[in-house]
């Protein structure tokens, strides 16, 4: 620790601080435009200048370090002077268009401007002008209001791994753009709009939409991936208009992905909003009561054995709750999710992913099988970057090559290669031996494969054999795609086999679909399936249906999710969704009530939702035969990144990017 005096007041800092984080250490703010907690440091606004004794001119605090004994001062008249100097620059060639900038109320120019501008100028020459950029469908530029910050540089280089954004020219000629005529390709490029401190950098979809004064904000989670990154919803009136992210350290530190940022468009996209019924051959508009009467006679009139209930893993705990319970009760044995996983769900240790993502930066080498994380989990690919960032890592691949934004080096793309590694035959068993905390992360899509269970076998010979156990933690992880994925395997929601689907007579979907899955569906289901739809948004598959039933989204009800690493969350209540919309769980409550007396109806104790643990005991057969698996290489999950899950597919915004996208690069798609 460094003892260093600001403005005469003493205050302790680590050795390796900077002035500026020694000043706010004691509660004094410090103007400034380039610096950023989470960036490199630039030094190039000279905003956050102060006085040094013993200095003969002011100094930018955020690239100076602290030494023991030194005298800071932030509130002299030389510092005064010196950021309003800085501030009239920065002015000069600033356009007056604050009236119509998307920024107004939330830039960080207009703060400071407030504080150290004048209301004169003594500049009268033209201003410059720049020509916008295309950086794609979601940024838009303004770049002549642009500072030469650089954040949004650093951000794209440091963060993102892209590096797509850099500076051209000198001086007053310096321009930030993609050195030739291409769009930001980045799945975090939106965070740059929440680093811009000017409106440079603006939200498309967000554009002349809404002031920050106009908005109510509610916090919440994500569920467009397994990783459940804490958000924030904002609404002007009742119609969400933005989503930010929110602070947490542990997952999505300051920012989120594209997806979660501008998907939610898909929540009034051919929404419904009114329950249907089928009536001579076609869907009629009805009351909630006939829904429910004609419902509930189907399951009577039905016996349990041809009746199917599927249900998607995008679903609340209470919602997949009351399905389970529901189905026990009404004897309905194919019950589940259109997904087959063959492993033991006894243990929780097979389905989560055992190293928390906070814990990422303290692993020491990383094993990736047939996974592509920044895609299928883009914050914990952004946590594998910054620990590439720290040195001394090393990162392979057993599977489809992809562009990490970090150095891979790719050991095979066959599952044979992964039986090497298993009998030690492999040259980076011997890295894995050495390792004191090695990462092991593998795919859900490993799990629909036949030869999963040979691939399993093997992954926990290799964490069992040439893995060094070390307390508290575990290498392999199992990395889910769906937000409430770990939900259905805690409550034990059985596996689908859709060989019975042809034989059905009534079939339930409960909650939103990817199109794969519902195709996988259609083509099985027979014309003479009776077939009921409880969900938000319309499909091909609801012109099939027979009985319609609209219910809230995510942001219109409270629900409860457990992310990829069994982290439990809770979202809010954001808006109110249409007047006839209803709460999927409170339907099946009701059904249930309907078809069964009261003294027979088990319902559990949704309060009594605990943390899943570490593992339940060790994963046994440890050895398997190589004749059981398959030579077939591994195949990605996501073949876009942006239509991925069912809330993008129903997202205008989503589109636009996967078109855009597809036609700028050959080789985007996985």
């Amino acid at each position: 620790m460094v003892k260093v005096f600001v403005n005469n007041e003493a205050t302790f800092v680590p050795s390796n601080s900077t002035v500026l984080e020694a000043c706010e250490s004691i509660g004094i703010e410090v103007p400034r435009f380039c610096f950023h907690e989470r960036l490199s440091v630039a030094g190039n606004c000279r905003m956050c200048l102060v006085e040094i004794e013993k200095s003969p001119k002011p100094v930018a605090s955020c690239a100076m370090p602290v030494m023991n004994n030194m005298q800071v001062f932030t509130d002299t008249p030389l510092v005064k002077k010196a950021r309003e100097g800085v501030l009239e620059f920065l002015l000069m060639n600033h356009p007056l268009d604050c009236p119509i900038c998307d920024q107004g109320g939330e830039c960080d120019l207009q703060d400071q401007a407030m504080f150290f501008g004048s209301d004169k100028s003594r500049f009268f020459e033209y201003k410059r002008g720049v020509e916008d950029k295309n950086c794609g469908p979601l940024i838009k530029t303004i770049m002549t209001r642009c500072i030469h910050c650089t954040r949004c540089v650093r951000f794209a280089a440091d963060i993102a791994g892209v590096e797509d954004l850099g500076t051209t020219n000198r001086g007053r000629d310096t321009e930030i753009g993609t050195y030739v005529s291409k769009v930001f390709q980045s799945e975090l490029s939106g965070n740059v709009v929440d680093l811009c401190p000017v409106g440079a950098l603006t939200s498309k979809p967000y554009t002349f939409i809404a002031r920050p004064w106009e908005l109510r904000s509610t916090e919440t989670i994500d569920i467009s991936d397994a990783v459940g990154s804490n958000i924030r919803v904002d609404l002007k009136e009742t119609e969400v208009v933005r989503v930010l992210p929110r602070l947490h350290e542990g997952l999505n530190e300051e920012w989120i992905s594209d997806k979660s940022r501008y998907s939610f468009d898909a929540l009034k996209i051919q929404r419904l909003d009114t329950p249907y019924v089928r009536d001579n051959g076609s869907l009629k508009q009805c009351s909630w009561q006939i829904a429910v009467e004609e419902l509930k006679d189907l399951l009577l009139k039905e016996s349990s054995s041809k009746t199917s209930l599927i249900c998607s893993v995008n679903t609340d705990f209470e919602t997949l709750s009351r399905a389970k319970v529901m189905a026990n009760s009404l004897g309905i044995k194919n019950f589940g999710y259109p997904r087959t996983f063959d492993f033991n769900l006894d243990f929780s240790k097979n389905y989560l992913c055992n190293t928390p993502l906070a814990d990422i930066e303290q692993s020491d080498l990383c094993l990736l099988v047939g996974v592509n994380p920044r895609y299928e989990a883009s914050m914990l690919n952004l946590k594998l970057r910054k620990r590439h960032r720290q040195g001394l890592y090393k990162t392979t691949s057993v599977g489809v090559p992809h562009n990490q934004t970090y150095d891979t080096e790719v050991l095979g793309i066959s599952p044979q290669t992964l039986i090497k590694i298993s009998e030690g035959q492999h040259f980076i068993c011997k890295d894995l031996r050495t390792a004191k905390k090695p990462l092991i992360l593998y795919s859900a899509s490993l799990a629909e494969r036949e030869d999963f269970s040979g691939l399993k076998k093997a992954l926990s010979v290799i964490e069992n054999n040439l893995v060094a156990k070390v307390f508290d933690w575990d290498c392999l992880s199992f990395l889910n795609q769906e937000s409430n994925q770990v939900s259905a395997f805690e409550i034990g929601l059985g596996k689908f086999d859709f060989s019975k689907l042809p034989s059905q007579n009534l079939c339930i979907l409960l909650g939103s679909f990817r199109e794969e899955e519902l195709e996988k569906i259609t083509n099985k289901i027979s014309e003479e399936t009776t077939l009921v739809f409880i969900g938000t948004n319309g499909c091909e598959f609801t012109a099939k249906a027979d009985i319609i039933m609209p219910t809230t989204t995510f942001l219109e009800k409270e629900g409860v999710y457990m992310n990829l690493e069994g982290r439990v969350q809770k979202t809010s209540k954001a808006t109110s969704g249409p007047a006839l919309v209803r709460d999927p769980s409170r339907i099946l409550q009701i059904l249930t009530k309907k078809l069964l007396p009261s003294e027979k109806i088990k319902e559990l104790d949704y309060n009594a939702v605990t943390l899943i643990g570490k593992s339940f005991g060790e994963i046994d057969n440890k050895s398997y035969k190589k004749s059981n698996i398959s030579r077939l290489p591994f195949s990605p999950f996501l073949t876009d990144f942006y239509i991925s899950d069912s809330l993008s597919k129903n997202s205008t915004t989503m589109a636009k990017c996967s078109d855009v996208y597809r036609a700028s690069f050959k080789n985007f798609t996985l």
